[in-house]
């Protein structure tokens, strides 16, 4: 009985559907459609092992087409641009929103290896956690959503090798992003705040609102110096009274507005915040830019706090695609594994009408299992050797 389960009609049926199935020649729709399908089991772990449970291939064969010089994936990836630029842009024209575009990255921790290992993973670094507060070996990915009205889908996932810096990699993605139909923003952490990359954004219509370092110089009165200082001379002149409350998603900050100069900014918006029941405390002072300056203090804030959806992307596909669990030593294949992630993460989004990842990837879940259910069904029915339909099915 030389039947295999090794394929999904949804999986196939969603990369038609987004115009991303005519891309891929026969060989390169066989391996991602059964990568794919392990990606959407509920036992992947991340490993070749389970991409050779759910394929027709042997794991040798599956590690060798992800590090394969033969593979173009370039036409899939423009594609998975594509697609996410149209769905994007095209929600901003219906609503009048403006396009979000949410640049971080995360470090995917591995274990550091012996001096004497032969083949070490590849392009993996020491990086600084801010979660752990210390050095962390492992890869780092800098990630770029798009964001419109509620709706939030992948651009690209991007292995940092430290041959470009962070700041290049978001001004290239910039560069090519076409120009939004609406004024639009970049929303990142003080990392990515770079006069060179707000200047590469503000040329295709996108207005940067971000956290800024306490470090950074401003003007206040004609005066340099930086954010940390200019707080504290407020403090100790008891100048509270400068601050003004302002609400975000049910929490209240105190605020003070600064406008004007900074180094390598001609002008642009600062708040200095401070939670209400920690004002003057050095640790709680947060500043934040605005390259927008007719936005209001309660406008920034609230832009700003839709940053946080690129964490909630980063947990997921921690918790649903084992993005940190990759073990596959070739950068080259790590990359593309990341790659065909975002294609998954994609296509569950773009499986629900409201474009809500969990609701997407459940419907596929469930169309697989019918799916091999069904198959499952058939063969039983048409088999008359018990002994062979256990082994097949067990």
């Amino acid at each position: 009985m030389n039947i295999s389960i090794h394929h999904s009609e949804t999986i196939c049926n969603s990369l038609k559907e987004n115009h991303l199935y005519a891309v891929l020649t026969e060989t390169e729709r066989n391996y991602i459609s059964s990568i794919l399908l392990a990606m959407f089991s509920p036992d992947y772990r991340g490993k070749t092992v389970d991409l050779e449970q759910y394929s027709d291939y042997h794991r040798t064969s599956i590690s060798r087409f992800l590090r394969s010089e033969a593979w173009d994936e370039m036409p899939l990836s423009c594609g998975i641009r594509r697609e996410t630029v149209t769905r994007i842009y095209e929600e901003s024209k219906r609503s009048g929103k403006p396009v979000l575009c949410i640049v971080d990255d995360t470090i995917v921790s591995k274990t550091i290896p012996s001096s004497e290992a032969e083949h070490p993973i590849e392009s993996a670094y020491f990086h600084y956690s801010h979660l752990k507060g210390k050095a962390d070996y492992g890869h780092q990915a800098v990630c770029i959503l798009l964001s419109c009205n509620g709706i939030t889908l992948p651009y690209a996932i991007i292995l940092y090798d430290k041959t470009i810096s962070k700041i290049e990699i978001v001004k290239q993605i910039a560069q090519e992003l076409p120009v939004p139909p609406h004024k639009s923003y970049l929303l990142c952490d003080c990392w990515y705040v770079s006069g060179a990359l707000m200047d590469a954004f503000a040329a295709k219509g996108f207005y940067t609102i971000g956290a800024l370092k306490t470090n950074r110089c401003i003007y206040p009165y004609g005066a340099k110096m930086n954010v940390h200082d200019f707080a504290e001379k407020l403090k100790e002149a008891e100048c509270r009274e400068l601050f003004h409350p302002v609400t975000v998603k049910g929490r209240t900050y105190l605020v003070l507005r600064y406008e004007g100069k900074l180094n390598g900014i001609e002008n642009a918006a600062v708040l200095l915040t401070y939670p209400v029941s920690a004002f003057g405390k050095e640790r709680a002072l947060r500043a934040f830019i605005s390259t927008d300056v007719s936005l209001s203090d309660e406008e920034i804030l609230a832009f700003y706090a839709q940053r946080w959806e690129i964490e909630v992307f980063f947990r997921t596909v921690k918790n649903t695609f084992a993005f940190a669990k990759c073990q596959i030593r070739s950068a080259k294949a790590i990359q593309r594994v990341w790659f065909l992630l975002e294609l998954a993460y994609l296509i569950a989004c773009l499986k629900d009408a409201h474009f809500c990842f969990l609701s997407g990837f459940k419907m596929i879940t469930l169309q697989i299992k019918k799916e091999q259910y069904s198959h499952f069904y058939d063969i039983a029915v048409s088999s008359k050797d018990k002994s062979a339909f256990l082994a097949l099915v067990c």
